[in-house]
C-alpha cells in the first residue's frame, strides 16, 4: 500500500481492488473519496468484502468447497447476486470466520461492520430492491481484555538488540513506538516536514485522517538526529519520507513489522505475543505508570476518540497493584 497521506482508494494499488465486484469498488471509492476514510480502512473493508464474496461462492456451490480461497474470483459477482444475500448468509460467514479462520471477536466485529456499512450504502443508493436485512446483523461481543505490553526491562532489552547496517533507522523507529505510542500506519507516514525541532513536536496523521501533534522528548530528538545524519539523500524516491527502505522509497508497514519481529526475537521476546501494536500499548502503560500522566493526557497522545478506549491502561495499573498486594509476604491466613 502506498503510504502517502492523501486518503482513499487513490492511495491503493490498482491490483488491490480490481478483483472486487463493481459495486464493491464503487463503495470503496465512496468511503475513500467522499467519507475520507484512511487508506488502511479502505483496504481492510475491501479485504473483508472479498473474503465474504468468496465464502458466498462456496456456500452457493458456485465453486468447490476444496478450492483455495485465494484463487476464487469474485469480480464477476453482479448486483442480483449481492442483493440476494440474506441475513442467514451473513451469520454463516461470521461462524466460518470463527471456526475455520480462528478470527477473534474483534476481527469478526470488524467484518460485521464492513458488511453492514456496505449494504447501508446500497440501500441509500437505491440499489437494494427490498428491505436491507443485513442491517439487523448483530456484531460479536468484544471481550474486554487487558492489553499486553513490555516491561521496562524488556524495552531496554529490545532497544539493546538493535544492530546492523540500518541500526540508526531501526533504533529510531523503536524509540518513537515506545515513547510516542504511534500506530504502525502513523510511523510509516511520518514526513520530515512534519517534524519541528524548535518546538520539539511532530504532526501525526492518525485514524480517519485526523491530525494531532505529539511532543518529542530528548530521547526521540536524539534518535531522529542520529538517523538523519546517515539517512540517504541521493536517489530517494519520496524525499519527504522520514523512514526509507533499502530501495530508497518510504518504508512499508510490512517491512516495519518484520524489523520489529526480528529484534523481538533477538531480544529473547519472540513467541510471547508481542507485536508492533503491543509497542503502542507499552508506551501508554509506561507513561501511566511512571510519567505522572492522567488518562486524558494519554487519550490525546494516542489519538483515541473515546475515553473508554484509553481507560484500559488504568486497569493495567490496578491489576499490578492488586498483584503486588497479593504477593505481600504477610499475605498469609491468620490464626
Amino acid at each position: 500500500m502506498d503510504s502517502g497521506q492523501n486518503g482513499g482508494v487513490t492511495c491503493l494499488r490498482e491490483e488491490e481492488i480490481k478483483d472486487l465486484p463493481p459495486l464493491a469498488i464503487n463503495y470503496l471509492n465512496y468511503i475513500g473519496g467522499t467519507l475520507n476514510k484512511s487508506p488502511l480502512t479502505v483496504l481492510e473493508y475491501g479485504s473483508d468484502l472479498r473474503l465474504f464474496f468468496r465464502f458466498m461462492k462456496v456456500r452457493r456451490n458456485i465453486v468447490s468447497a476444496d478450492t483455495d480461497f485465494s484463487e476464487i474470483n469474485v469480480a464477476d459477482i453482479d448486483k442480483d447476486f449481492i442483493c440476494s444475500i440474506t441475513l442467514e448468509d451473513a451469520y454463516a460467514f461470521l461462524a466460518y470466520c470463527r471456526t475455520k479462520r480462528n478470527n477473534d471477536s474483534n476481527a469478526r466485529a470488524r467484518k460485521a461492520v464492513a458488511l453492514k456499512r456496505f449494504y447501508r450504502y446500497l440501500e441509500i443508493q437505491g440499489i437494494l430492491p427490498g428491505k436491507n436485512n443485513i442491517a439487523f446483523l448483530d456484531s460479536p461481543k468484544n471481550k474486554k481484555s487487558l492489553p499486553k505490553y513490555l516491561t521496562l526491562d524488556q524495552c531496554y532489552s529490545l532497544l539493546n538488540a538493535v544492530e546492523g547496517p540500518n541500526s540508526r533507522r531501526d533504533y529510531c523507529m523503536l524509540t518513537l513506538f515506545l515513547n510516542c505510542g504511534l500506530r504502525l500506519s502513523e510511523l510509516v507516514g511520518i514526513n520530515i516536514s512534519s517534524i519541528s525541532f524548535s518546538n520539539r513536536t511532530i504532526r501525526i496523521l492518525g485514524k480517519g485522517n485526523k491530525e494531532r501533534v505529539v511532543y518529542l522528548n530528548d530521547t526521540c530528538i536524539a534518535a531522529i538526529n542520529r538517523y538523519l545524519e546517515e539517512r540517504p539523500r541521493d536517489g530517494v524516491k519520496d524525499r519527504d519520507a522520514l523512514f526509507l527502505s533499502n530501495r530508497l522509497t518510504r518504508i512499508s508497514r510490512e517491512s516495519v513489522q518484520k524489523i520489529v519481529d526480528k529484534y523481538l526475537t533477538k531480544a529473547g521476546l519472540g513467541n510471547m505475543g508481542f507485536s508492533v501494536h503491543k509497542l503502542r500499548h507499552t508506551a501508554a502503560t509506561l507513561m501511566y505508570q511512571y510519567g505522572n500522566t492522567d488518562v486524558l493526557q494519554i487519550k490525546a497522545l494516542l489519538g483515541h476518540e473515546n475515553l473508554s478506549t484509553t481507560e484500559i491502561y488504568t486497569h493495567v495499573y490496578d491489576e499490578q497493584v492488586k498483584k503486588a498486594v497479593d504477593n505481600n509476604p504477610l499475605n498469609k491466613p491468620g490464626k
